[in-house]
């Protein structure tokens, strides 16, 4: 019997053929616990899907890795779809996976994927259409279970931030078969109620299966046509339901959404301080700027002010008197000059003068003066002026010499 002699490359490489070419391996969906995962700076992923008896080695490429809707870990229990091949160089046998879903959950994931893009092609996540959530709201309302864990810390969150606040609770299922109806009731009669300015819609954490309740299509709509804005705090941080998308604040747990929906105190008495510390600064430089423009207005005024202008043009009055009585004495001095010239001229020339030196003036009886001797005539009435004063005297007798 002959036999052919084959190389490891060409058994390895006929053992690769052989598996690529069944259908059956080539079309797996493989369920197991994942263990030493790795993940590769490259983006591939390598680890070992393992159940009670066996394992077998895994790799994801990059291109369907980035795909995945979760990140993997140790130990979880997942289904793996792929292709079992051979890696020829090392002659190992291992699951070439392209797509990986939570063990249990992959009819529920694919329901949520279905319904997700079916609201959101019909705008129900537009972030446009979102309420805003109110600053200061003056109650709160809250669809949650009554004995939960998460109202116990939503309560201690707002008390904690804001003593006095006013929360109104709807007990709601929010597990189980009615869940769903029971918190739309919940959301109704919460906008009825006209003080509440703001619901949370709040769970603990879970499994798909136990968040379901809030993957309903009822729910989403009832969140979307909501008067009043929600706030949805569902499950832990990695956790996302439908209403997540609708709401119009998701938190990532319940205790985050009381701390969206209720004011700090303390952080509000800091704001507070704080803008009063900035007006007291603003005031203050502003009355400084004030003063400091009045201040040189003021000195403006006074260099223009009218009682400096009176003051000046008193001033220049007291000048012009000094100047003009300064030029009336001048004038007057000078006329006294020339009235003293003339009053010597006219006293050189005076015809009394010559009064003092024995001489007498005569005149009539109508004031003409007699300068010639035939100008006088008998018993007439003459006037004599003299040195000392003026005689009337009659001529009685003339003689001529």
């Amino acid at each position: 019997m002959y036999v052919k002699t084959l190389t490891v490359s060409a058994l390895n490489n006929y053992i690769k053929k052989t598996l690529d070419a069944d259908f059956i391996l080539n079309n797996l969906s493989i369920k197991g616990e994942i263990s030493n995962l790795k993940l590769h700076s490259s983006g591939h992923m390598y680890f070992s899907l393992k159940d009670e008896g066996s394992k077998i080695n895994c790799i994801m490429f990059k291109s369907y890795a980035g795909s995945l809707k979760f990140l993997p870990k140790d130990g979880e229990s997942v289904i793996v779809k792929g292709k079992v091949s051979v890696y020829e160089k090392d002659g190992a046998y291992q699951l070439y996976c392209t797509q990986i879903t939570q063990s249990g959950v992959g009819e529920l994931y694919i329901a949520f994927q279905k319904l997700k893009e079916k609201l959101e092609k019909q705008g129900l996540f537009d972030e446009e259409r979102k309420r805003p959530i109110p600053k200061f709201p003056r109650r709160i309302g809250i669809v949650t279970s009554p004995t939960g864990a998460a109202i116990r810390d939503i309560i201690n969150v707002s008390t904690r931030r804001y003593a006095g606040v006013n929360i109104l609770i709807y007990p709601a299922l929010v597990q189980g078969y009615n869940a769903s109806e029971d918190i739309i009731k919940g959301i109704e009669t919460l906008n009825q109620i006209e003080d509440i300015d703001v619901i949370i819609l709040a769970r603990g954490g879970g499994s798909l299966e136990e968040l379901w309740a809030f993957n309903n299509e009822e729910l989403a709509y009832a969140i979307f046509n909501s008067k009043k804005p929600i706030i949805t705090g569902v499950g832990h941080e990695t956790d996302f339901t439908i209403v997540d998308f609708v709401s119009d604040r998701r938190a990532p747990t319940p205790s985050a959404a009381a701390e969206i929906a209720v004011p700090n105190k303390e952080e509000l008495i800091r704001g507070v301080n704080t803008y009063e510390s900035s007006l007291n600064i603003y005031i203050y430089n502003t009355l400084k700027d004030y003063r400091s423009k009045i201040a040189s207005i003021k000195k403006t005024l006074d260099l223009n002010s009218p009682a400096n202008f009176i003051i000046n043009q008193y001033n220049y009055i007291d000048r012009l008197q000094d100047t003009l009585t300064y030029k009336m004495k001048l004038i007057l001095q000078n006329e006294r000059e020339d009235l003293g010239k003339l009053n010597s001229l006219l006293n050189a020339h005076n015809p009394l003068k010559v009064l003092n030196k024995g001489y007498a003036l005569i005149q009539d009886n109508d004031g003409k003066i007699i300068s010639e001797k035939k100008e006088l005539k008998n018993n007439e009435e003459v006037v004599i002026t003299v040195k000392d004063g003026k005689v009337k005297a009659c001529l009685n007798s003339i003689t001529e010499i």
